[in-house]
Formats: structure tokens, C-alpha cells, sequence
């Protein structure tokens, strides 16, 4: 799913498909700038992109997926329902597609609870789209443990994903394996604006493979089937971060940065 001079991006499987768990997030690009900094993710090797109806960006993503070149099934597009729109989910997803130049989504997420709830009856709008084919995986973002068991105590149907902050001093292993138990995968975002890379752990790592401490994290995150979503509109940190996949920590290494958890 990558050109010839990156590493195979690694995968997950969800319900409904495959996750590369590495993907280029869009949130805050905009513009001609969320445009060329997806051409140039899509160029670099990317194959996971992830936007939402509220960046106001799905339009310039949508440009630069479809003058790429790429086959359409070679990439995973994500966006997102926003919080607000309960009640008009087939016409904002309509309106997504039509932006994304695209017939499907490959996960579409409900952006937030609406009104703080879990909104079982969004979720089961969902359903009905991925039933019907307009999508192929439907998930949640910023939901909790509890908010989740509630869809699936309504409908029958747990999330494919959660797409929530993480990061080192995320870290919960217990919250992972909640969500695990449930077939869920965690999707991270923010996964370097919430972490000191300047952390001894982060900072030995990269010292010991010749990385930044970006791609340290970045690999963290890779190694713990954490599905992460780093953004940036320079195309060389676009590339380095690309390059979180050309090394592994060791597992001391990760049980180092692990620890910064309990120090935060």
C-alpha cells in the first residue's frame, strides 16, 4: 500500500476492512495547504487519510485524492459526523462523499457524543449506511467505555474504532484492553502536542536508532496497535513522520516510555 521507498504501512483489521496504523490527519490544514499536504502524504507513501465534515476540508482532500493517481481501494478515507448534526446524518454524509469525490468511506465516525450522550439513535443511522454500502467501517471519536457499552446494549453493534487523544502519558493499558475486549481499535490523535519530547525515554531512543523523537513516538504508538494519525502541512515532516516505520523500539525501550505515565 506504499511506493517503493517507504516500508509496507502495517495494518489492522476492523469490522469491515483494514486500518493502516499509521494515517495523515488533516485537522486545522486548510485551504490550498490541506490540499498539497495530502498530495504530498498520498505522493510520499500514505495511504490513510483522515479529515471530518468540521475541518472544512473534505472538498480539498477530496482534490487531492482524485488527481493523485491512486486507485481509490488503495486508500483509507476516514471523515466525521459532527456532534450537531443528529437527525441529518444521510445528508451530511451525502454531502461528505460528494466533497471526498468519493461513492464510499472506508470509516466514517461520529465525531463527538451529541449533546454529551452516547445517541443511540445516530448510531443506528450508521448502521444503516454501512448496510447499505456507503461505508464499509462505522466508528466513534471521544467516546467512553461507558457511552460505548450503551450503542452496543441498543443496537447490538460495538464501534469498530475509537478515536481518542493518546499518547505517552496517555498510556492506560487497561483502557486498551477494554476496548480490545470489545473489538475495538484505538485510533490516537494529537499523539505529539500532548508529549515532551524532550522525555529522557523518548530522547534515549531516538539517540539509540538514529531517529527523531517524533518518530520514536510516533513508533510507540505503531508497536502498541495503536492506530495513530499525525498531522503537518511541511512536507518534510510529513516524510519523517512516515519514517516512524523503518526501525523498532525495543521492548525496553517502550516499557521506558510507558512509564512516563505514572510520572505525569
Amino acid at each position: 500500500m506504499t511506493d517503493s521507498t517507504h516500508p509496507q504501512t502495517p495494518t489492522l483489521e476492523i469490522r469491515g476492512g483494514r486500518i493502516p496504523v499509521l494515517g495523515f490527519g488533516t485537522w486545522q490544514a486548510e485551504g490550498d495547504d490541506a490540499e498539497l499536504a495530502v498530495s504530498a502524504a498520498l505522493q510520499l507513501g500514505y495511504r490513510h487519510v483522515d479529515t471530518a465534515t468540521g475541518y472544512g476540508n473534505e472538498a480539498q482532500v477530496g482534490r487531492a485524492l482524485s488527481t493523485r493517481g491512486i486507485d481509490r481501494d488503495d486508500v483509507f478515507v476516514t471523515t466525521k459526523l459532527p456532534p450537531d448534526h443528529g437527525g441529518r446524518e444521510r445528508r451530511t454524509l451525502t454531502e461528505s462523499l460528494s466533497a471526498l469525490t468519493t461513492d464510499h468511506l472506508d470509516l466514517w465516525l461520529v465525531h463527538w457524543p451529541p449533546n454529551k450522550q452516547a445517541s443511540p439513535e445516530v448510531w443506528a443511522e450508521f448502521i444503516k449506511a454501512r448496510d447499505e454500502g456507503l461505508v464499509r467501517a462505522i466508528g466513534v471519536s471521544n467516546y467512553s467505555i461507558a457511552q460505548i457499552d450503551e450503542l452496543i446494549e441498543a443496537t447490538g453493534e460495538a464501534p469498530a474504532v475509537n478515536q481518542i487523544p493518546y499518547s505517552p502519558v496517555d498510556h492506560d493499558p487497561d483502557l486498551l484492553a477494554a476496548h480490545r475486549e470489545r473489538g475495538i481499535v484505538v485510533e490516537g490523535y494529537s499523539p505529539l502536542k500532548r508529549t515532551d519530547l524532550d522525555a529522557e525515554p523518548i530522547a534515549a531512543a531516538a539517540r539509540a536508532h538514529g531517529v527523531t523523537a517524533a518518530q520514536v513516538v510516533l513508533r510507540w504508538h505503531v508497536q502498541h496497535d495503536v492506530v495513530v494519525i499525525p498531522k503537518s502541512v511541511r512536507r518534510e515532516r510529513i516524510e519523517e513522520n512516515l519514517g516512524a516505520l523503518s526501525f523498532e523500539l525495543t521492548a525496553e525501550e517502550m516499557a521506558a516510555i510507558d512509564g512516563l505515565r505514572s510520572q505525569s
